[in-house]
């Protein structure tokens, strides 16, 4: 047990990871009831968006001065990518049935995937992300990374600026009517296309910031990240009460810590040696989803988005 505040620590870092993407699944879905599975991929659009600032900054430039220029590029890219998919892919299909739409953001991931696989110059291997050199921080006996502190104060501060956006602003109230009741939301004159529009970049401009902290965590982008993160941020989504932004956070946390210690612990209990090690993470990841599911199906916390069918 002497390794458990590692797990933790690697379980919470992971998991900001997971919440930071899970928040752009469940705005969307809350307010559009859509599951844009595209989403993965305005996270990997966002790590490369990020790259090529860094790419063209002045040789010597330090990577501390570049973060907010990267992070600045990486959100431009995602938001993007994003608003475009709405604007051309998703508003004409509101009115279609819900497979349509569905089938369109499985389309538009592998159609990112592709793109980004052949005009960016060597994406067909994963490319090397600037890392932070010098020792890593001892924190209560775990080791965090320099790169991993960029995850661990960004995803709060997120949280805390997206909570304060959406409580208290003009735009987030008409937000939270659009969710509940779109038709009526209009006849009180909120512009429902803007509300919608403005759901999608928040997402995506959290989800390239989780890119460039997924960067500096592994030292590398490549354009099939996407698909995995995206669905583990999903599965976060859900597990946190999908429609719920803090339940996204909540549930990325959880499934981040639960990764940690089910790749840590599991291959220690009498008969389980089988299923310990990083090999089996998806698998308990996914079980856990499964389990909640079953107990909770509407999320740890609760929230329950109206069927507009």
């Amino acid at each position: 047990m002497h390794e458990l505040p590692q797990q933790l620590a690697n379980g919470l870092i992971l998991g900001a990871m997971y919440g930071l993407i899970a928040v752009g699944y469940t705005m969307v879905y809350g307010i559009v009831q859509l599951i844009n599975f595209a989403h993965g991929e305005i996270f990997m659009v966002g790590g490369f968006g990020a790259l090529t600032v860094f790419l063209i900054l002045p040789s010597g430039f330090s990577l501390g001065a570049a973060i907010p220029l990267m992070i600045l590029g990486g959100v431009f890219v995602s938001v993007a990518v994003a608003t475009a998919a709405e604007r051309f892919a998703y508003r004409p299909l509101r009115s279609a049935p819900r497979l349509a739409p569905l089938i369109t953001a499985i389309g538009l991931s592998i159609a990112l995937q592709q793109a980004v696989w052949m005009l960016y110059p060597d994406a067909k291997k994963d490319r090397s992300f600037p890392q932070f050199d010098g020792a890593p921080f001892e924190v209560f006996g775990a080791t965090i990374q320099r790169g991993d502190v960029f995850v661990l104060v960004a995803a709060p501060l997120c949280m805390l600026a997206l909570g304060f956006f959406v409580t208290k602003t003009r735009s987030g109230r008409g937000m939270q009517a659009t969710a509940q009741d779109p038709d009526t939301a209009k006849l009180m004159g909120i512009n429902t296309d803007r509300i919608i529009v403005m759901a999608f970049a928040i997402g995506a401009a959290f989800a390239a910031i989780a890119a460039v902290a997924y960067g500096l965590k592994n030292g590398q982008v490549g354009f099939r990240m996407g698909f995995l993160m995206g669905l583990k941020a999903f599965t976060a989504a859900v597990l946190g009460g999908i429609g719920n932004i803090y339940g996204a956070m909540l549930g990325g946390v959880v499934l981040g810590i639960a990764e940690s210690l089910a790749t840590g612990y599991v291959g220690e209990i009498p008969g389980m040696e089988l299923f310990g090690g990083g090999g089996w993470k998806d698998v308990w990841a996914f079980s856990l989803l499964i389990l909640v599911l079953l107990i909770r199906p509407q999320g740890l916390l609760g929230e329950r988005v109206a069927d507009r069918a």
